[in-house]
């Protein structure tokens, strides 16, 4: 392979004119990064410093493979969660064989990421549907920030849900540290009101509205150095729990160990977590290419996010995927390539290698309050509502999904939402739409007899069947099928519209040949009109056209001026005859 094929396609055609924008959005973007990688690596239950590995390689490991012009690739709250989840059985936090396990389980998210990149299954992202992603999403959130109001309060409180942790962190509060209160509430107070007035407040001042809320993003960044500021003038490490030594210099790159006792029972959850990643990066990084005309590639976003985990795991980090919060940064930045990635991978190892002294004096309070400001962005109540109001299938979904979160666990709530995406979608199939139609008066078209006023003939029935016919979903066809003909006892003409149906399996074609044989018994001809190509072609494998009492009609419209003609023949040979 010729090491031109290595070389990134933005980065052959990397214009001057773009550095200044990817220089400025990565500056803002790693000073965003510094302060969330301390709070994820701490939500991980992981040394400070293994969040900020988590920072540096993988933006590299992205930019090389990934599609996105603009997503910021790092550690985030969910997977920090995640990764916890996992490993808090398996180990003590913030031990070697627990730091360890959270290697591993970025490397086994990177390799099964990887291949599925060069798989070409980027069509996994439609294997999680939006609700349950929420859902989701909206669990995990009330999850950290039931777990941040300890280390907010300075005391302990555990339990093996979360309403008995939050139970028994209630309890511990008479206990609490009246500094560490004091400093956390006012973070967590600080952080709210920059990010709900602060934007508003910089455009009333002549901000423009883009600049004023790329500098309110930076809240909490100034949030952590000023407690770091009054914490180093004041002495507070005396009276409350603060960062401490952070290891200065830059990750040694080493390959993770496999212990096969502990990768076989981190398969499932490294798979999950690749997953998760996976559509949460890509819903991030589709919805910014949207606005920029820009187009993705599925599978080099699942390339991208592997070789980022795979950079993660050798570098010492923990799982990582897109961050919504950090790529709009960076969009709004002015980010125009990928450069922005690596030039953030630059300023990370120069915090790396001179900064990390800066944070040691940091307290806990503080970091718990950005996690949890943080965490009460991912709530999407308007989702909810929304989803109640349009689609109750879809409602159910993502309700189950947020309390199988926080009642059974992270990976146990995302199972039962995937299992209730396909428990809607069965049940929706098995419950197909079929309608009356008739004829609007003066034209050719067919609509819906309680929808439209249309013209019908008693002894010819037209039925619009809206789904693909199914085992699961025959009997429900067949039973309308027979209703219908009872309430329209003088049909003679049975007319199905398959312009709907995409698919017919074996199942339902041994039902329709029985429905075939049942109509005739009663004396009715059976009929198709508007079938699609693909499946008259299985159709006509079968003996269903063989033995249809019917015929099989290019459009309803034709259908009807045929039979019409068929009955009037009929009635004027009746006639005739007698």
């Amino acid at each position: 392979m010729r090491a031109s094929k290595l070389i990134p396609k933005w980065l052959k055609h990397y214009r001057r004119q773009w550095l200044a924008g990817d220089a400025i959005a990565a500056l803002v973007a790693t000073m965003m990064l510094v302060p969330q990688a301390l709070a994820y690596a701490a939500l991980a239950g992981l040394p400070p410093h293994i969040g900020l590995y988590a920072g540096l390689l993988p933006l590299l490991g992205y930019a090389m493979f990934g599609s996105s012009s603009v997503l910021s690739v790092g550690p985030v709250a969910v997977l920090a969660l995640m990764t916890a989840s996992a490993l808090t059985p398996l180990a003590t936090p913030g031990s070697p064989e627990y730091i360890a396990g959270a290697i591993l389980l970025a490397a086994l998210s990177g390799i099964f990421l990887l291949a599925m990149g060069l798989a070409g299954l980027g069509t996994l992202s439609n294997l999680l549907s939006h609700p349950v992603i929420s859902g989701f999403v909206s669990g995990a959130a009330a999850l950290i920030i039931v777990g941040q109001i300890g280390p907010l309060f300075g005391i302990h409180g555990d339990g093996d849900t979360a309403l008995q942790q939050l139970l028994n962190t209630l309890k511990e509060i008479p206990n609490a540290d009246p500094a560490t209160v004091g400093l956390g509430l006012a973070a967590t107070l600080t952080l709210i009101a920059a990010r709900l007035g602060l934007a508003p407040l910089l455009h009333r001042l002549g901000v423009s509205a883009s600049r004023a809320h790329l500098l309110a993003r930076l809240a909490p960044m100034l949030v952590v150095l000023i407690a770091i500021g009054l914490t180093t003038v004041f002495h507070w490490e005396k009276e409350m729990a603060v960062v401490g030594a952070i290891p200065p210099g830059l990750p040694q790159l080493s390959v993770p160990e496999f212990d096969w006792n502990m990768t076989y029972r981190l398969l499932l959850p490294a798979l999950i977590i690749a997953l998760l990643g996976f559509v949460e990066s890509l819903s991030i990084a589709h919805a910014i290419a949207l606005r920029r005309g820009e187009r993705l590639n599925a599978d080099a976003e699942l390339r991208g996010l592997g070789a980022a985990n795979l950079l993660s795991a050798l570098s010492g980090g923990f799982a990582v995927t897109g961050s919504f919060a950090r790529t709009a940064i960076n969009d709004e930045g002015g980010a125009a390539s990928p450069m922005s990635g690596v030039i953030a991978a630059v300023l990370m190892a120069l915090v790396l290698l001179f900064v990390t002294g800066l944070f040691t004096e940091l307290p806990l309070c503080v970091l718990a309050a950005t996690i949890i400001v943080a965490a009460a962005s991912l709530f999407d109540v308007r989702g909810f509502v929304q989803n109640w109001r349009y689609d109750r299938t879809d409602g159910v979904a993502r309700t189950g999904t947020f309390l199988g979160v926080l009642l059974f666990g992270v990976e146990a709530g995302i199972g039962l939402g995937i299992g209730l995406s396909f428990a809607t979608l069965i049940w929706r199939t098995s419950r197909p739409h079929i309608a009356v139609v008739g004829r609007v008066p003066g034209t050719e078209h067919f609509r819906n007899v309680l929808r439209h006023t249309v013209k019908t003939q008693p002894d010819i029935l037209f039925l619009r069947i809206d789904e693909s016919l199914f085992f699961s979903n025959i009997s429900a066809v067949e039973d309308r099928l027979l209703s219908e003909i009872k309430r329209h006892p003088q049909v003679r003409e049975l007319v199905l519209i398959l312009s709907s149906v995409s698919r017919i399996d074996g199942t339902a074609l041994e039902r329709l040949q029985q429905v075939n044989r049942d109509l005739r018994e009663r004396g009715i001809r059976l009929h198709l009109s508007e079938v699609k190509g693909p499946v008259l072609d299985r159709l006509g494998r079968s003996k269903l056209l063989e033995e249809l009492t019917g015929r099989v009609f290019l459009s309803s419209y034709i259908a009807e001026l045929a039979l019409r003609r068929d009955r009037l023949s009929d009635a004027a040979a009746a006639a005739g005859s007698n």
